[in-house]
């Protein structure tokens, strides 16, 4: 199937490493040009290097904090003019990621983490948004594909909840908003994946655990209904599959991408 991606310009936040990268990639080698923004510059430079040498395509990188209103302003606008003069394609990806540390409880919540939680990751995701919007309603096409995760559909982490059911209503309050200047908006909730930083996760918990590091894996993935650790690079299927035209059809609405929640219905 062709995605009809290529082309396109694309703007990943976060996409320095993790399903961020993973996705950059992805688009990339779908014929997309991409630009990534993370906050670390060394870090962005030799992945942007590294991801156009893998797809042949132009990667460039913008640094910014997504907190920020004004690095924002000026990182989307250096990334449009290195892209040719525009934005097709926003992909939100950039928040600390869930389930690598133990989360508070009530009596340790602090209101400066719960901030910078939902600054970094719904603010954030407004903020990027807000400043490809102008370019999409020009050419009357764009698409905006929020990454969130799969703790807005259970308990146990009570920020992380609060903050990816937020981005999925923000997202579909968008998606009415800005669907008929012709741009789509979708969620995709990642759940447990395998990236950059799974293997020292594995690590130590077969230590803590004293079992092999191919069954604490197996343990990782036992919450999802496939019995598989789904890989970053498989939740960027999904999203590219979202970026392309060929999406119109789905707007508003969230995709999971874990493996399926054991014995959970949607609808």
């Amino acid at each position: 199937m062709d995605l009809e991606l290529k082309g396109k310009r694309a703007l990943v936040t976060g996409g320095s490493r993790g399903i961020g990268k993973a996705i950059a990639r992805e688009l990339g080698r779908e014929g997309a040009d991409v630009a990534i923004l993370a906050r670390d510059a060394k870090l962005l430079e030799s992945t942007a290097a590294e991801l156009a040498r893998e797809t042949g395509r132009k990667v460039v990188y913008v640094v910014a904090d997504t907190t920020s209103d004004d690095q924002v302003k000026q990182a989307f606008a250096e990334a449009a003019k290195q892209l040719g003069g525009g934005i097709d394609i926003l992909i939100n990806a950039a928040a600390q990621p869930g389930g690598y540390g133990t989360p508070p409880k009530l009596e340790a919540m602090t209101g400066a983490f719960f901030q910078s939680e939902m600054d970094t990751k719904v603010m954030g995701y407004i903020r990027c948004a807000r400043e490809a919007a102008p370019h999409m309603k020009q050419q009357k096409w764009g698409r905006i594909i929020n990454v969130s995760g799969l703790a807005a559909r259970q308990s146990g982490n009570m920020v992380g909840s609060m903050r990816n059911v937020s981005v999925a209503a923000l997202s579909k309050n968008l998606a009415d908003e800005l669907g008929p200047s012709g741009i789509n908006v979708t969620v995709v909730h990642p759940g447990t994946t395998r990236t950059e930083r799974t293997a020292d996760k594995i690590r130590k918990q077969a230590a803590a655990q004293d079992i092999s590091e191919a069954a604490a894996e197996k343990n990782m993935a036992d919450g999802n209904s496939i019995k598989y650790l789904v890989d970053a690079r498989e939740v960027a299927y999904v999203v590219t599959f979202l970026s392309s035209p060929k999406s119109i059809a789905i707007n508003g609405d969230t995709i999971a991408a874990g493996g399926g929640s054991g014995r959970a219905i949607h609808y």
